[in-house]
């Protein structure tokens, strides 16, 4: 029975998505990893065959088996059940998972002041992301269920905001009377301020109050604001005990907000929280080129290529980049070309000038060239992949930074100064007969500190 369920699985999948009114980026992101893996009876077992993914199969059982079991008897003629497995070691997939529709921004959308252009569609995937954005999808598909509240770290102008509006956008796709705010701390304080200063607070409350969705940028900038941390409080605790859902954004986690009461930090802690990192060179390419379509822009692969090299910390500044580039050609009245990029951006690239080497340098460079996180060499962590290239930032960060012992250990995760120490002198004696190693380490250098 396999073989032939194993030969309608297309067909079953599509006939799911059209009857049961799945979403293009849900079926995009879970259901076309979904593979017939074995038949006992009339149990059909699906694998789910998705690296990194942060969801349990009792997740997939509740959102996608009846509709699979209903499916499968229509093209199969047969009844069958389901259950779903997700196996230990995942299929490989593509770093950029570009969506191609476009939705359409409902007077709710508008009504809760978000970007019409930040959607799901319109986000671009890749490892530095990829576990956020499928977080919230899954909170957008099961809003106050699924993660709540959901806290999503990461610097400035790496997608947080683009994920909180996706999720709003794609809550009211499904349900335009949904009761959506998205807000930054900022505003949020100034609105309390106004309310308190013209004797409106019950106005106030009542609007966050009475929702169904917070959606709250820039949650640090609250801190020592002891107003308007107690007045979050207490709309975080009414809308939580009501299932609404939270979203939250910041530059840090929880943990790390300092001035932050710790009830508030208890309470983000106790929903789901997700990170997003800085974009490598394959998934800023694809963002450069998501946007060029999006904005008609045409521009040539040497040109991209340039802004993808130079331009690393912010997919904000890519964009920014890409936008003066096409202002730049307008004004000159030329086509975009690789010569005409670099003038443009001559007074935000500059090859020739050296960068300032700090511990945070060295820390970010060294964990884009061996594909992890600069979170996770500021962790305890002790396996090889992560310690090793601890290790190597430790003795960078002793040979190219002036910096004393007890900062560099601050800079890696508060480590102590005999730390630092060991893993200074594990690299050096390790550099004596490591060709390999002695490579690495100049390459890190260059990348750090570029020759003029």
């Amino acid at each position: 029975m396999l073989p032939l369920i194993k030969e309608k699985w297309n067909e079953i999948l599509e006939q799911m998505k059209i009857e049961n009114d799945i979403s293009e980026v849900a079926f995009t992101t879970w259901v076309k990893y979904f593979k017939p893996y074995k038949v006992e009876g009339n149990m059909i077992t699906v694998s789910i065959e998705k690296e990194n993914l942060v969801l349990d199969a009792n997740w997939f059982s509740k959102k996608y088996r009846m509709p699979l079991i209903i499916t499968i008897a229509e093209v199969l003629e047969t009844e069958f059940d389901v259950q779903f497995y997700i196996p230990d070691g995942t299929e490989e997939t593509e770093d950029n998972i570009i969506e191609e529709s476009h939705t359409e921004t409902s007077n709710a959308a508008l009504n809760a002041h978000l970007n019409p252009k930040y959607t799901f569609e319109t986000f671009v995937v890749g490892k530095n992301n990829d576990i956020a954005h499928a977080t919230a999808l899954a909170v957008a598909e099961d809003p106050g269920t699924y993660g709540n509240p959901l806290f999503i770290y990461g610097g400035a102008g790496l997608g947080k905001t683009h994920l909180l509006h996706s999720v709003a956008h794609y809550v009211l796709s499904k349900n335009p009377n949904y009761r959506v705010i998205y807000v930054t701390s900022e505003d949020f304080t100034n609105e309390l301020v106004f309310s308190i200063a013209h004797k409106q607070t019950e106005n106030f409350k009542n609007k966050y109050r009475n929702i169904d969705m917070l959606l709250i940028d820039d949650i640090q900038f609250i801190v020592n604001k002891e107003s308007t941390q107690e007045e979050f409080f207490h709309i975080f605790t009414t809308l939580y005990e009501s299932k609404k859902q939270i979203i939250i954004s910041s530059d840090k986690p929880p943990k790390d907000i300092n001035g932050l009461e710790d009830r508030l930090i208890t309470r983000f802690k106790a929903g789901l929280t997700v990170d997003v990192q800085p974009p490598n060179y394959e998934t800023r390419i694809a963002i450069l080129k998501k946007r060029a379509e999006l904005d008609n822009i045409k521009v040539d692969d040497e040109s991209l290529n340039y802004i993808a090299t130079n331009i690393k910390s912010s997919i904000r500044e890519l964009e920014g980049a890409l936008k003066q580039i096409y202002n730049f050609s307008r004004l000159r009245k030329q086509n975009i070309n690789f010569n005409l990029t670099k003038e443009a951006l001559e007074n935000i690239i500059s090859p020739e000038e050296r960068r300032p080497v700090t511990c945070e340098l060295i820390i970010n460079t060294v964990a884009e060239h061996f594909s992890i996180s600069p979170d996770d060499i500021k962790s305890t962590k002790r396996n090889k992949e992560i310690s090793y290239p601890r290790q190597i930032c430790m003795y960078l960060c002793r040979k190219m930074t002036t910096d004393s012992l007890q900062a560099v250990g601050n800079s890696l995760g508060k480590k102590d100064h005999t730390t630092i120490i060991h893993g200074e002198k594990k690299i050096s004696d390790d550099l004596k007969n490591d060709d390999d190693l002695k490579n690495t380490i100049d390459i890190l250098i260059k990348k750090i500190n570029p020759p003029t």
